[in-house]
């Protein structure tokens, strides 16, 4: 397949062109015109990089890739060595952000609903999702059923909370900064990424279950999913490679 009309027929599955974003989606470092193998991964580090050389792949699909707004301008050290990686084996480096996170089959917080078995009743923000377990849990029981389906215990706050969940609200990454939006639709837990000092102070303050459980996992099935889709529809090469990052 040629490396631009893989751009476009990500772009068309995902609407890339529907959603604003603080960095470029789509094939944001050209590489050789015909793609053979494919190698995926939440983000474009070095290491991943790396397994790309190992298995001869000619393209890198990620969630987080290059250019972000708080980079620096300069190609120095980390950047010039994963940039020549790049460059000097011609490789294709295509990325997709919010469009993936957001997307309502492939998207993580899609498939966080699904490993959670949560019925999704609609979004608080583009990115923010709300629903109802199908059976209600005490958060202990939600801990559990987490940390069996991730494979990672989250961090539990619940100070002040309900025994019961029943109503549930998530956003993948970065989205401790949401809680306060789900609050407003009577949720009685939130769960989400990352997590930051004041967020345990308003967890506590709204009595809600607060759940974390690392940016990267909350984020690795959305590419595997794409990936997966990619070669079933398209008969490509994807191969999936997990970086373990605990954040």
């Amino acid at each position: 397949m040629n490396n631009f009309e893989l751009e476009k027929i990500i772009n068309k599955k995902l609407s890339s062109d529907q959603c604003e974003d603080i960095v470029p989606n789509g094939l944001q470092i050209e590489g050789q015109s015909e793609i053979k193998k494919i190698i995926t991964g939440v983000t474009a580090c070095q290491e991943l990089l790396n397994h790309a050389l190992f298995y001869h792949a000619d393209t890198i699909i990620v969630h987080h890739g290059y250019f972000w707004p708080n980079e620096s301008k300069y190609i120095h050290n980390m950047q010039r060595y994963r940039l020549k990686t790049i460059l000097s084996n011609n490789i294709n480096l295509y990325s997709w952000h919010l469009p993936l996170d957001i997307h309502p089959h492939l998207g993580n917080n899609a498939q966080i609903a699904k490993k959670l078995n949560i019925c999704v009743q609609g979004y608080i923000l583009p990115y923010v999702l709300w629903g109802n377990m199908n059976n209600d849990v005490t958060g202990n029981e939600l801990f559990k059923i987490i940390e069996k389906k991730f494979k990672k215990s989250p961090i539990h706050f619940y100070k002040n909370a309900p025994h019961n969940i029943h109503r549930i609200a998530w956003c993948s990454g970065k989205g401790q900064g949401f809680i306060k939006h789900a609050y407003k639709f009577g949720i009685d837990a939130f769960l989400t990424g990352e997590i930051s000092e004041e967020t345990i102070h308003i967890a506590a303050e709204l009595k809600i279950h607060f759940f974390s459980l690392g940016h990267h996992i909350t984020e690795k099935d959305g590419i595997k999913s794409l990936g997966a889709w990619l070669e079933k529809k398209y008969n490509l090469d994807v191969k999936f490679i997990n970086i373990d990052n605990p954040a």
